[in-house]
């Protein structure tokens, strides 16, 4: 799989939380606000994003438009869908705004007026800036590529995230530059030489419990539902092929096999069925195999 996709991808599932005080901005122009347009004062813009899930109904992109704009913000991107199959609506805005116009906790109360009007199964915001940093930790296995990707993002500041630590099933040498890498930052490395009758999940689980989720960057363990309810938090897979077809090990051989003339990468939530998770994003490579 080649670099190029492996670094899109994973930028793509780090929208939800990448956008971080690097990416916060003054404005030189004059806000004004909204419930008192004669006055104005230079603006401090930071990003929020919210995400958003409820039963498919009349309005609702109109409501969410208008609470952000009725507090001065303004929408940079907005992804929508709705199932052909169900009457579910989903929806993505990421926006900027000012805090001084729209403080965190009036931003919750708006969302939460909107949540109770359309029943929403699920409305969560972020503001990056302002909101404690996601903690998470790494799982990997022998290739680095993925690995490496995800620490480069995360150096740039383009992952707004704290790394606790990388979890290992093979061993680095002091010299290898992954290791040399995280010792100049402080992240812990564990090595946990694993075998087909102990695969050391409780001590994983050990060392990922003060975490809000978990990365398998080239992972290649399947890990049981017994570690699955136990950690009963989100865990990504950042799998190189495109599902839902040629799951499990070497799905890029599988598709050359098939006759494939495309290859690409796949990030999906972890569930107790193999490489059966929602897709989170995926993103084709445009060279050919050939």
């Amino acid at each position: 799989m080649k670099m190029g996709i492996v670094q899109r991808l994973c930028s793509s599932w780090s929208n939800v939380f990448r956008l971080g005080n690097r990416n916060s901005y003054s404005s030189f122009n004059k806000s004004v606000d909204p419930t008192n347009p004669s006055c104005s004062s230079s603006s401090f813009l930071t990003h929020g994003i919210h995400v958003f899930q409820c039963p498919d109904a009349v309005g609702i992109v109109a409501n969410l438009s208008d609470c952000i704009a009725s507090r001065g913000g303004n929408i940079l991107s907005a992804d929508v869908f709705v199932p052909q199959n169900k009457r579910v609506f989903y929806s993505r805005n990421v926006f900027v705004f000012d805090p001084v116009m729209w403080p965190r906790m009036q931003m919750e109360e708006d969302f939460l007026r909107i949540s109770k009007t359309f029943n929403a199964m699920r409305s969560v915001i972020r503001v990056p800036a302002l909101d404690p940093k996601y903690k998470i930790a790494i799982l990997v296995a022998q290739q680095d590529h993925c690995l490496i990707d995800l620490l480069h993002g995360w150096q740039d500041g383009r992952l707004s995230v704290d790394i606790t630590c990388v979890i290992s099933n093979h061993y680095r040498s002091p010299e290898n530059e992954v290791i040399r890498f995280l010792d100049m930052h402080g992240v812990p490395y564990h090595y946990l030489r694993t075998t087909a009758e102990n695969k050391r999940e409780e001590e994983i689980l050990e060392l990922v419990q003060n975490t809000d989720f978990l990365v398998l960057a080239r992972s290649m363990r399947i890990l049981s539902s017994f570690f699955l309810r136990s950690y009963g938090k989100d865990i990504i897979n950042i799998h190189h092929g495109l599902l839902p077809s040629f799951s499990g090990s070497n799905p890029s051989k599988q598709a050359v096999d098939a006759g494939v003339k495309l290859i690409g990468a796949t990030s999906h939530f972890v569930t107790e069925g193999l490489d059966a998770g929602p897709i989170i994003e995926q993103m084709v490579n445009i060279n050919a195999i050939t």
